[in-house]
């Protein structure tokens, strides 16, 4: 295979190539056949048997090994002369500091998260080196150059979370879409194999506003023995035996929510799971209607024999590794996750999903198309030439579309903006306000849902800005584990209060201005602890809950009948990412 040597740039230029998953691959490809000589290379991620209809340099023999690794073996055929060091590990690791981002002269990112790509694009920041951000997601893609103080960064414009979040009330008490009961079947794995966690609690919840009154009182005095124990500990008790579990759940609990009878009066009541009625429960329905298993609905025969199954081998695996963590690709987990979440809509006269279904919303996937990665990462490619050119006035945004403009053109591209004056990434003193209850959120909920999960910290210090120096939160393991509890108001944080935040890994600082809010969201369905201003322009209101492959639909029905330039059309609705957990043949 011939190399293509014609172009006129740095060979030798060392380049960091984050991820070799879908677009990965198919860029460690192109960099190496393009003439690259010094490359890094990233990933976390082991090969699974699905990556292989798509990542081209796995084959089956490569399962269960590095991406990262096999990868680089493979690109070494086209060119044994490449050097390429390799990393089977997570990026956000603290060795991966600014000083070794300085190394290089252009990073590409080829990730598939939220997190990980915010964290890259900070350390591009802080090292001052260009980065190329890229994502594809079904027959969609784009491609940006990202260089600090001259174009916009990842962060300027507000991302959409990846994950879906359901009210506890309705998941618990009143489900009514299958995707509803496939988050209880994903809670209650964690209640009986992982570690629990109080907000994923699958019992009925009493404290539901339509279950108040006499509905209410009714049911919370009858709760049983078995209702106020822990989930984890009732099912230790019992051996994890799986009838005891399939009664409990499917017919106490059930029979439990129906004296809530203020929930039943505008909604069909749900109906207790009776095994005594099942024909040949432990046998399975073998009918040849479909060819595959996996792409039809189970009978309620079925779905009892594959939960009796899953459980006795995951508590099995629970008893002799400790908890486990839930993982499409494992086949007693999504195979219990499915089981459960039809029993659920069965009785609660939902209609029923294939296990290809259940995993495609469990996992919250978006196709991944082989065309589309490698048209995105040969884009990549390209544009980190002209980086290396320094011909800064040709790089661009590329959005690949999924149908073409009036010109017949799938690529379009865009002129890159300049940074935005109220980003607080890379703002060059960035702030943001943050409006929340001071007397409700505690320090601990402040570190993990404002400043990790929405503002993108690893590894947060915050200190109030009272003449003190008073530390609520600091890096250091178990320096200020005691205030996790506490509410920001016992620390006299209150309304404009000033946060000094900064993340040493990130080498990044943050001024944080409290406002007191007592009343943020009336609305039960859609509750919201807080907001966050002064930052980056609103994400897109969200779609309703639907499917991955319905919220995909959707966001392409309405992208295709836009009027919106195709810039403003990327950056106001559609959620690019690169998913490497399913293809559509």
């Amino acid at each position: 295979m011939a190399l293509y040597t014609d172009i006129n740039f740095n060979k030798s230029a060392k380049i960091f190539v984050v991820g070799a998953g879908g677009i990965g691959c198919e860029l460690l490809k192109n960099l190496v056949l393009t003439g690259f000589t010094n490359l890094h290379v990233i990933d976390l991620d082991t090969i699974d048997v699905s990556n292989l209809n798509r990542q081209f340099l796995f084959q089956r023999v490569h399962v269960g090994q590095s991406k990262s690794v096999c990868a680089t073996n493979t690109v070494k055929l086209f060119n044994p002369d490449v050097n390429i060091t390799t990393y089977h590990e997570s990026v956000i690791s603290p060795k991966f500091n600014a000083e070794f981002f300085k190394q290089f002269a252009v990073v590409m990112n080829a990730l598939d998260n939220l997190a990980a790509r915010t964290h890259v694009n900070r350390m591009c920041l802080a090292a001052n080196v260009p980065l190329v951000e890229s994502g594809t997601g079904g027959y969609k893609g784009q491609v940006q150059v990202i260089k600090k103080g001259k174009y916009e960064c990842y962060e300027c414009n507000q991302k959409k979370s990846d994950v879906k979040t359901y009210p506890g009330c309705t998941i618990r008490n009143t489900p009514s879409e299958p995707i509803h009961c496939i988050v209880w079947g994903k809670h209650l794995f964690n209640q009986l194999f992982g570690e629990p966690d109080p907000d994923q609690d699958v019992s009925p919840d009493t404290a539901d506003p339509e279950a108040v009154a006499d509905a209410g009182a009714v049911a919370a005095a009858s709760e049983t023995e078995t209702t106020r124990k822990s989930t984890r500990q009732w099912v230790e008790d019992n051996e994890y035996n799986p009838d005891k579990i399939l009664h409990k759940m499917f017919h106490d609990d059930i029979k439990y929510l129906l004296t809530m009878d203020k929930l039943w009066k505008s909604r069909k009541p749900p109906v207790p799971l009776d095994l005594s009625q099942l024909q040949g429960a432990g046998e399975g329905n073998n009918n040849g209607t479909y060819a595959l298993k996996d792409q039809r609905p189970w009978s309620i025969q079925e779905c009892v024999h594959v939960f009796r199954e899953s459980v006795r081998s995951l508590s099995q695996e629970y008893k002799s590794s400790g908890y486990l963590t839930w993982d499409k690709d494992d086949k007693p987990a999504m195979d219990f996750v499915t089981a459960t979440a039809n029993i659920r809509a069965s009785i609660f006269s939902i209609e029923q999903k294939s296990r290809f279904d259940v995993k495609s919303m469990a996992g919250n996937i978006i196709p991944a198309i082989a065309t589309t990665n490698a048209i995105i990462a040969g884009q990549i490619v390209l544009e980190g030439m002209k980086i290396l050119r320094d011909d800064w006035a040709k790089c661009t945004m590329s959005i690949l579309q999924r149908r073409p403009t009036n010109r017949r053109k799938l690529i379009v591209p865009s002129p890159l903006e300049k940074p935005r004056e109220s980003c607080y990434a890379c703002a060059e003193k960035p702030e943001v306000t943050v409006s929340l209850n001071t007397e409700t959120m505690t320090v601990g909920g402040f570190e993990e849902k404002v400043l990790k999960k929405h503002l993108g910290m690893v590894a947060p210090d915050v200190e109030i800005e009272d003449g003190k120096g008073t530390i609520i939160i600091s890096s250091e393991e178990g320096e200020t584990t005691e205030n996790n509890e506490k509410t920001l108001s016992h620390f006299g944080v209150t309304n404009h209060t000033r946060l000094k935040c900064d993340d040493f890994l990130q080498e990044y600082e943050l001024v944080v201005t409290i406002l007191h809010n007592t009343v943020l969201s009336e609305s039960r369905e859609n509750p919201v602890e807080f907001t966050v201003s002064g930052s980056a322009a609103p994400a897109p209101a969200p779609l309703p809950a639907a499917s991955a492959v319905e919220t995909t639909k959707a966001v392409n029905e309405v992208t295709a009948s836009n009027s919106l330039t195709p810039r403003k059309r990327n950056r106001e609705e559609i959620e690019i990412e690169d998913n490497d957990d399913l293809v559509v043949l």
